[in-house]
């Protein structure tokens, strides 16, 4: 009998911590970066916004510039910030300087490419936040199909029904790439560490008459060849109630079989709770009992990765080397919704 309760679901703790100085104070930062952190033990040295009130609300030393920020001598720098900002920080940052980039590595490949160089020139230690592979059900997902409880892998289906509160992040307002870059990416990104990359990508992003959020419904499949199917439909735009809205994810092999439901994008921020369901080779259905969320636990485990890293303790996960090739993938599946489809022939 596989015991699930075995399953890894915990990143392990650096043996040193580093102080973590913050750019931004939205509320990712209230609702997610801020109990990681302080689950996690971490000190925060500071916070940078624009916006000086709104950094002091959050109950931390509010810096008053850029620079008195980025003088923080031993820290590490969590840059919680809008993906347009991100190349102006990366380049004032102390040369060698550990740093967390928010996703997206910027709005589209272009950008993600400045910022791998700044980030190669620079020689920065920098990761991209693409902490949803680091959510406690997703290690234990990982480490089941690690041991072979599933076989080969050849289906994972991700199915997102939400009403998704666009309003709480104001700078997206106007952008041209919305619910692939800006959510959809994070499953794109975690397939990629269950499968590796595709061999490419058909996708359909659009958004809502109701609204002016450029995308907010996409429709995807990745490409793996004959062996896997790789499908995402995900619409945030399920204004109807709870009961038929869902967000969750199906993976199977070819001797087991796994559900994971992703409960903090039902009723955001506030969610619900995660759930992992694993059917291992030659057993029933099991419920693995989770020992923490994909908010804040991912960010903790995260942090805790880069840490770690630092100290030379293990190798860095999502490193901006890695995240660009998420942001490959991002950018051939915008290709791909901009490319008229496969016309249908009309009757002789």
């Amino acid at each position: 009998m596989n015991d699930s309760s075995a399953l890894r679901q915990q990143w392990p703790e650096p043996s040193v911590r580093r102080p973590i100085v913050i750019f931004g104070a939205g509320s990712i930062v209230r609702d997610a970066h801020l109990p990681a952190y302080e689950k996690g033990g971490y000190e925060i040295a500071g916070i940078y916004d624009p916006d000086s009130e709104k950094a002091a609300e959050l109950g931390h030393h509010a810096f008053t510039s850029i620079e008195d920020a980025a003088s923080v001598e031993g820290a590490v720098f969590d840059l919680a910030t809008p993906p347009a900002a991100h190349a102006e920080l990366l380049s004032v940052l102390p040369e060698g300087a550990p740093v967390l980039i928010q996703k997206p590595m910027g709005m589209d490949l272009s950008g993600a490419t400045e910022i791998l160089k700044i980030c190669r020139k620079r020689s920065l230690l920098a990761a991209v936040n693409f902490q949803l592979r680091f959510a406690p059900m997703m290690l234990a997902l990982r480490d089941a199909i690690e041991r072979g409880w599933l076989g080969e892998i050849v289906e994972i289906e991700m199915h997102g029904v939400m009403a998704t509160p666009w309003s709480l992040w104001a700078f997206l307002d106007g952008l041209p790439r919305i619910e692939m870059t800006m959510h959809s990416i994070h499953y794109l990104d975690s397939i990629r560490m269950l499968l590796g990359d595709p061999e490419g990508i058909h996708a359909k992003s659009i958004g809502h008459p109701a609204h002016e959020v450029a995308q907010t419904r996409t429709s995807a499949i990745l490409d793996y060849g004959d062996r896997i199917r790789c499908t995402l439909s995900v619409n945030h735009d399920w204004n109807y109630g709870r009961p038929h809205q869902a967000c969750d994810m199906r993976i199977a092999g070819t001797e087991g079989a796994a559900y994971l439901k992703l409960g903090v994008n039902l009723d955001y921020p506030k969610g619900e709770p995660d759930i992992l369901q694993i059917k291992p080779k030659g057993n029933d259905w099991q419920n693995v009992v989770l020992k923490g969320t994909w908010f804040p636990d991912a960010f903790t485990g995260r942090m805790h990765n880069l840490q770690r890293a630092i100290a030379g303790e293990e190798a860095l996960v999502s490193s901006v080397e890695d995240a660009w090739r998420t942001m490959a993938l991002v950018e051939a599946a915008y290709t791909s919704s901009a490319q008229p489809a496969t016309s249908i022939e009309s009757p002789p």
